[in-house]
């Protein structure tokens, strides 16, 4: 290991960061994606800087595959565009750009600076490596891998972070969990999945600001909930965020029913279907079936009382929207997951089947397809056949039939 310096205002000599060699880390090129390093050599060619960071070196660090890399470089999101021919920038609040290989997206951010306060209107506002280190959300999240020279960066205390097992907030906490509340959801997430402690003051930010979840958009609460469902660890990070009384605001209604062992059994069943699948290499389960393992225990359904299909429906439909308030899965995922609950209850859709319609020529559906006048000239063809045969018998006109 070695420090990197800079000279401060006073001229002297300040420490930046640690830089770990390749022999100090686990972190290698072989365990990044292809098209990560591609874009980062493009990008380091280009004359910016440019590195592996977030998730996946948090990831490798704990001796688990990485699902998704994130890059961080020093050039501005329109540089980046500029670049590659297949990327596009989103968002408003916080500009970033997303490079396309085929259904894989991988995420670039530009630097962010910290010289202002940390609020809403300093999202935009790029810096240094340095700057954008301090604005991480936690330390196991900061550390930054160059793999051109397989060296890995650490501008604080990460690395000591990992060897204690503690996760700590970089944003001073008055303004981290302010300004992003989902943060605390990730703060518990992290802390299940890696059995890393959280430090104090990081458990007592939490119960403090908890209420700001009311404040999150139902789109991004859903999106948290979806992440949790398919962890492999639901149950335990819905129990430690009930204890942390966080439960309480993301999922009113369901943290109600959340403490019964009916409840935490569901999701472990879940968690080990997923955990299987992830052993297995197969494909996890789908959203529709996520939500099924969540609702079956709180949802209240009486076959006993003969209801039709719909009836009974309509009202599980109704009991699951409410306690999934306020996040909005997906109607049809929803009604998937409610069909799933019904048909463990014995109730089956028995709609009697409607009668099919003559078939007709599958030559004429296709005619009538392309062309709808078809039928029509069919009928002016009738009308323009030729007249019945006359026989002529005598004095009298016999039409053949």
């Amino acid at each position: 290991m070695f420090v990197r310096y800079k000279t401060d205002k006073n001229g002297k000599s300040v420490p930046v960061c640690k830089v770990y060699t390749a022999k100090e880390h686990p972190v290698r090129n072989s365990m990044i994606d292809k098209d990560a390093l591609w874009a980062i050599k493009k990008i380091q060619n280009a004359g910016g800087e440019a590195y592996i960071v977030g998730g996946a070196i948090r990831d490798i660090m704990l001796g688990n595959t990485p699902k998704d890399f994130d890059i961080g470089t020093s050039l501005s999101p329109r540089q980046v565009q500029r670049l590659f021919w297949n990327s596009r920038i989103i968002g408003k609040r916080f500009r970033i750009v997303h490079l396309f290989f085929g259904e894989k997206i991988i995420e670039v951010t530009t630097f962010r600076s910290d010289e202002e306060n940390f609020g809403e209107g300093n999202n935009n506002v790029w810096g240094t490596i340095e700057q954008d280190a301090r604005r991480r959300d936690f330390s196991i999240n900061s550390l930054y891998y160059n793999p051109q020279k397989c060296e890995l960066l650490d501008f604080g205390t990460s690395m000591e972070d990992f060897e204690k097992k503690i996760i700590r907030s970089l944003i001073p906490l008055k303004y981290s969990f302010t300004e992003d509340p989902v943060r605390m959801i990730r703060a518990v997430k992290y802390k299940v999945t890696t059995g890393f402690s959280l430090k104090w003051d990081v458990k007592l930010s939490l119960l403090r600001n908890a209420s700001n979840l009311q404040n999150c958009p139902a789109s991004r609460l859903t999106e948290e909930v979806v992440k949790i469902l398919s962890s492999g660890h639901s149950a335990d990070i819905f129990h430690t965020m009930y204890q942390y009384r966080l439960l309480q605001y993301l999922l009113p209604a369901y943290a109600v029913h959340s403490e019964l062992p009916s409840m935490g059994e569901s999701l472990r069943i879940l968690d080990d279907k997923v955990r299987n699948a992830v052993e297995k290499g197969l494909e996890k389960p789908g959203k529709a079936e996520m939500f099924y393992y969540m609702i079956r225990s709180a949802i209240i359904i009486d076959p006993s009382l003969s209801l039709g299909w719909d009836e009974y429906m309509k009202d599980a439909f109704r009991q699951a929207k409410v306690m999934l308030s306020p996040i909005t899965p997906a109607n049809f995922e929803l009604e998937r997951a409610v069909t799933l609950l019904l048909s463990e209850k014995g109730i089956r859709c028995n709609k009697p089947k409607k009668k099919k319609k003559a078939q007709k020529s599958a030559s004429m559906d296709a005619e009538k397809a392309v062309n709808p006048k078809v039928k029509r000239r069919k009928r002016k063809k009738q009308n323009n056949a030729k007249p019945k045969e006359i026989i002529e018998t005598g004095n009298m006109e016999v039409k053949a039939e």
